[in-house]
């Protein structure tokens, strides 16, 4: 007799080689949780080398997912369930694995050759000598049930093997309660000219899940609710989709055709492979010869009239920094995004960090002011860089994104905005010359310091474009001392009026006065609101409050400072906002840092800000 439970909140992490399609695996089942309704966070965890050995530590590929019948702001600090392919998998990730929790492996990958290449000491298998003991292990040979599920199919055993994860993914959907048909039309889609493709990976699917119903072992069935969130249509959404239908949507509302200069660069890449699906929009993608290019060439589509855009992360950042530095002379839109990795140099290309705030602050040459603005969840991608957009269009400058690995590849419940609930972006071309000018003034400016955007093609409105230093008002070069002070002063001016045009900055969770405050930015966030939520559930005075607007900072920060006793400022690096935040409010901040290309936990940071109640 089979025995149904329900839990209220679940996490597993699937990890095995990069071959064994442990991120499909992922994405599917999130996929399926999102279409019930249900609440999740996902954490993609890639490994760092693009062809690492198989069977070895470094190539383990692991993807975690939470789903709750709650609402969730992390992908867990542990996991419920480990889904292992081979012997790696399991000593990589054992450690996160919570007390008495699930293990699923594939005793196929427990051979002698797997755990040598795990490093596991000869003669050690840790399915065999109890060193599993406190935990349930669930023994399956999935690549032998594979391979006889497919007897039927003329395929090599290699393309039989690449199916496993579907026989997983059909044996979890078993265990929770779920239907497959989702991810049989996802088959479907993928694989409509490929019929032995899709009918091998339907077979194993079905196979997954009817060796759960069959097999006397398992006795019970789980589900979780849907969780309880505001009404409307959700999805789900990873970052990095979420930042390119935000800059679709910003090119529709504002009628400027998106033009995208870029080079792949792992996190960012996938900015790129969206928006090349989307040319139903108008949108042109380039990918240049390198970095330099990507973005000279979102500059030039910018000077004629559209809304260049160029993705990037750290390294390329650092190419990028002299043409920024031109954007910043001109004073034309421009769109700088950058999806920060671990560095320096190469790095972690595949792990987070947050570790170019600085970078994107100070990071070029001369006195070189852009706006920051920085996402804090894989769906906040969406409303950030459309203000990001809104912002260098109507203040004519060029505007610096942020957002990390993290979010960029996790997902959550999206709930998606309809055309008409978006804020408008008001684009003036300047067209002719007003009726008192008799010469075009390319920088003659208006009450916010923001100069005119004349494109090419319109007579009278010809005007110097260049590196050099520009004359105030006309726009012709200028080697003159007082005037480049002059102009120093008017674009860091202009960059600090935006202040005017954002919202004031807000708690976002406890009293606007106490003890301590929780100040973060970027994908920090969810760890930081479970933490405080946790803590102001057990009485303590602790607030939290999160940054979108870094350059400039929303006008009343400076005031919820000073309405707390300690500031604490955790962050992905060795220590950036806080030195940005010391220097502007003379504010005694403290530190928590973490640089190990892995997110914050709920509970690190709880016992952190216990140390200042």
């Amino acid at each position: 007799m089979i025995k149904e439970e329900v839990l209220q909140d679940v996490v597993i992490k699937f990890a095995g080689d990069s071959g064994d399609g442990m991120q499909l695996t992922g994405t599917q089942f999130t996929n399926n949780t999102a279409l019930l309704g249900i609440d999740l966070s996902t954490f993609p965890d890639f490994p760092a080398e693009i062809r690492a050995p198989l069977g070895t530590l470094p190539g383990v590929s692991g993807y975690q997912l939470r789903f709750s019948s709650d609402r969730v702001f992390t992908p867990g600090d542990s996991y419920d369930v480990l889904v292992a392919m081979n012997a790696a998998a399991l000593k990589t990730n054992l450690r996160g694995l919570k007390e008495g929790g699930k293990i699923i492996v594939n005793v196929d990958g427990f051979d002698v050759k797997n755990l040598r290449l795990a490093n596991y000491p000869d003669g050690v298998n840790p399915l065999e000598n109890g060193s599993l003991e406190g935990y349930e292990v669930i023994k399956m040979d999935v690549t032998k049930i594979t391979r006889e599920a497919l007897k039927e199919f003329e395929m090599g055993t290699k393309e039989k093997d690449r199916a496993k994860n579907m026989f997983v993914l059909g044996f979890l959907y078993w265990m929770y309660n779920r239907d497959m048909d989702n991810t049989i039309r996802f088959l479907k889609e993928k694989f409509s000219k490929k019929a032995d493709i899709l009918n091998s990976n339907i077979k194993v699917l079905q196979a997954g899940y009817n060796y759960g119903d069959t097999t006397e072992t398992f006795t019970t069935r789980y589900s979780v609710e849907k969780a309880k969130m505001p009404a409307g249509n959700y999805r789900s959404i990873m970052g990095n989709q979420a930042l390119a239908y935000g800059l679709i949507a910003a090119s529709q509302k504002s009628g400027l055709q998106l033009f995208l200069g870029s080079y792949p660069i792992t996190p960012a890449s996938d900015i790129l492979h969206e928006l090349s699906r989307h040319k139903s929009f108008g949108i042109k993608t380039f990918q240049a010869e390198d970095e330099i290019a990507a973005i000279s060439s979102a500059i030039g589509a910018s000077y004629g009239g559209s809304l260049g855009v160029t993705t990037t992360s750290g390294p390329g950042m650092a190419l990028k920094a002299e043409a920024m530095g031109l954007a910043v002379m001109l004073e034309i839109p421009l769109i700088i995004c950058d999806i920060q990795r671990g560095g320096p140099s190469t790095g972690l290309p595949t792990k987070t960090e947050q570790s170019d705030l600085l970078q994107a602050y100070y990071g070029r040459n001369g006195e070189c002011p852009i706006p920051l603005i920085a996402a804090s969840t894989p769906s906040d991608c969406f409303e950030a860089v459309y203000e990001a957009v809104k912002i260098a269009v109507q203040h004519m400058t060029p505007v610096i994104f942020l957002s990390d690995g993290y979010i960029a590849n996790g997902a959550e419940p999206w709930k998606y905005p309809e055309s008409k609930d978006l804020p408008p972006i008001e684009v003036k071309f300047k067209k002719e010359l007003g009726d008192h000018e008799e010469v075009f003034q390319p920088y003659l400016r208006d009450e916010n310091l923001v100069r005119p955007w004349a494109i090419p093609g319109f007579a009278g409105l010809e005007h110097r474009v260049g590196g050099l230093e520009k004359q105030n008002i006309t726009g012709n070069v200028s080697y003159d001392p007082e005037n480049h002070q002059l102009m120093i002063k008017i674009r860091q001016e202009k960059v600090d009026k935006i202040a005017d045009f954002i919202p004031e900055q807000k708690i976002d969770n406890g009293p606007g006065k106490g003890k301590v405050l929780v100040l973060g930015w970027g994908s920090s966030y969810g760890a930081i609101k479970s933490a405080v939520a946790e803590l102001l559930q057990q009485g303590y005075s602790v607030s939290h409050t999160h940054l979108r607007y870094v350059r400039p900072f929303p006008k009343n920060l400076g005031d919820i400072l000073k309405n707390f006793e300690h500031i604490l400022i955790p962050e992905l690096n060795n220590g950036q906002l806080i030195k940005i935040i010391r220097d502007q409010y003379l504010v005694d901040a403290k530190g928590y840092n973490k640089i190990m290309g892995i997110p914050f936990t709920k509970l690190e940071l709880v016992n952190e800000i216990k140390k200042y109640l």
